[in-house]
């Protein structure tokens, strides 16, 4: 015999209202949310249905987690698969054959051309080196003007394979953008799936858990050495996309988002923590002091 007790995972997308976890912002009435808790599940386990509703919540919420794992992959894969590929098959050939060889545009920006200054100044300083300090034999200064501008070639090489890299990153990036947005415009029903599945992690958290989320949360974005973090972040990003780093812009953004980002934090906390979980609100000023 078949067993027909097997469900679709698909099916029971649309049976959300069936069985909800509470949101995340309910507001609180007169009796605690906790007693009332309490209270509906001892007279639901005495219920005849109790077993039968128990196999199919079970069975719902594995069917959940497995599609919501399976959307926040899909979040992540897809896009970096599209932008691996599509640089490395697409964008990297074209932007080479465009700018070949020998395009005098070498360096996208001057940080480039000064990094590249600075690589040949220092290999001229160590054959200086080699020769007054190690003893080796004293280059002729055809021999000396030959490895200069052998380096020098080299140099060009290596900066010319970055330029062409940055320049491929930006179309692969808008390319990557693009899935993401394809990826969530197709799949709104998974993305109920996913508030509900994130729904119910939050609200099964307890106070110590849910204080601690927050403050490693906060310290990391908008704490003391939060600065630090962000400008490694923005200069990784201007190199990924061949930009210089505008030291003057850094600093404005690290002055001001930091600071809008710690005022959100905060009226969160003050608007919906306070009603979500007046301990856990507790339990975050305790830690904090």
């Amino acid at each position: 015999m078949k067993n027909n007790n097997k469900t679709n995972p698909l099916s029971d997308i649309n049976n959300l209202d069936k069985i909800k976890v509470p949101p995340v912002s309910q507001k609180t009435g007169v009796i605690p949310r906790s007693i009332g808790r309490t209270l509906n599940r001892i007279i639901a386990d005495f219920s005849p249905q109790a077993e039968e509703q128990f196999i199919k919540n079970f069975q719902f919420s594995r069917n959940r987690s497995r599609i919501a794992l399976r959307f926040l992959l899909m979040l992540v894969i897809v896009p970096l698969l599209t932008q691996e590929y599509s640089k490395q098959f697409l964008f990297s050939p074209v932007v080479e054959r465009v700018r070949g060889e020998n395009t005098p545009e070498i360096f996208l920006n001057s940080e480039m051309e000064e990094e590249a200054l600075r690589e040949l100044k220092l290999f001229e300083e160590q054959l200086t080196f080699e020769q007054l300090i190690r003893k080796s034999p004293p280059l002729s200064p055809e021999i000396r003007e030959e490895k200069l501008k052998d380096k020098a070639n080299e140099i060009v090489q290596v900066y010319r394979r970055k330029s062409n890299v940055a320049i491929s990153n930006i179309f692969a990036d808008i390319l990557s953008l693009i899935a993401f947005a394809l990826v969530v415009v197709t799949n709104k029903e998974a993305i109920e799936v996913v508030k509900s599945f994130i729904d119910e992690i939050i609200y099964g958290l307890s106070d110590s858990a849910k204080a601690f989320l927050i403050i490693l949360f906060t310290d990391i974005f908008v704490g003391f050495h939060s600065p630090h973090g962000w400008e490694i972040i923005l200069e990784g990003l201007a190199e990924h996309l061949g930009l210089p780093a505008n030291r003057e812009a850094i600093s404005l953004f690290i002055a001001t988002f930091p600071v809008i980002l710690d005022t959100i934090f905060k009226y969160w906390i003050f608007r919906y923590l306070s009603r979500l979980s007046p301990s856990a609100l507790a339990t975050l000023k305790e830690m904090d002091e």
